[in-house]
C-alpha cells in the first residue's frame, strides 16, 4: 500500500505541475506573435510521466491537467485542442518510446510529441471550424514544434536526469542519463 501511496502523491504533484506550466505558459510572450503556436511546456509534464510512470499513468496525468487546466482559465474550446493534442501526442510518444528501441532520445520523442500534438489541433480546429483551408497553416506551425518540441525535450531530459539521481525514483521505465 505505501508504494501505490507514493506513486498517487507523485503521480499528483505532476498534475499540478502541468496545469502551473499550462498557466504560466500564457504569460510568457512569443518573440512574435503566432495564432495557435504556444511552448507546450505542460508537455514536458506528459514526457516525463510516460518515462517514469508509463503509457497508462501518462494518459490520466495528460486528461486531468487538460481537464482541471480548462476549468481553472474557463475555456471549452482549449479543452478541445489541448486534449486532442495531449492524446495524440502521448500516442506517439509511447509508440516511440517503447517500440523504437532507444532510437530516438527524450529531445527526438518530444519534437514527434510536438508534431503530433500540432496535427492533432490543426485536426480538431478543422471539424469544429468546419474549414479544411485551415490545413494550409500545417507546415508552418509545424515548423515552430520542430523548436518547441526540442526545447520541451532539453528541458524534460535535464528534469529526468535530476528526478531520476537526485530523488531515487525506482519507477523508471529506462534509462536516458
Amino acid at each position: 500500500m505505501r508504494i501505490k501511496t507514493r506513486r498517487l502523491i507523485y503521480l499528483s504533484l505532476l498534475v499540478s505541475f502541468g496545469i502551473v506550466l499550462h498557466i504560466v505558459e500564457a504569460f510568457i510572450p512569443l518573440p512574435i506573435y503566432i495564432p495557435g503556436a504556444k511552448l507546450g511546456l505542460a508537455n514536458i509534464i506528459t514526457l516525463l510521466v510516460l518515462v517514469l510512470y508509463g503509457f497508462k499513468d501518462g494518459l490520466i496525468v495528460s486528461i486531468l491537467r487538460c481537464l482541471i487546466s480548462a476549468l481553472i482559465t474557463g475555456s471549452v474550446s482549449s479543452l478541445i485542442y489541448s486534449l486532442s493534442g495531449a492524446v495524440l501526442s502521448l500516442f506517439m510518444m509511447s509508440f516511440v518510446f517503447f517500440y523504437m528501441n532507444k532510437t530516438f532520445s527524450l529531445v527526438g520523442i518530444s519534437i514527434i510529441g510536438a508534431q503530433a500534438h500540432i496535427l492533432a489541433q490543426i485536426i480538431a480546429a478543422s471539424i469544429i471550424l468546419r474549414n479544411s483551408g485551415i490545413f494550409l497553416y500545417l507546415p508552418f506551425l509545424m515548423m515552430i514544434s520542430l523548436f518547441t518540441g526540442y526545447f520541451v525535450g532539453l528541458v524534460s531530459n535535464l528534469t529526468y536526469g535530476i528526478l531520476s539521481k537526485n530523488l531515487k525514483l525506482i519507477e523508471v521505465k529506462k534509462s536516458y542519463s
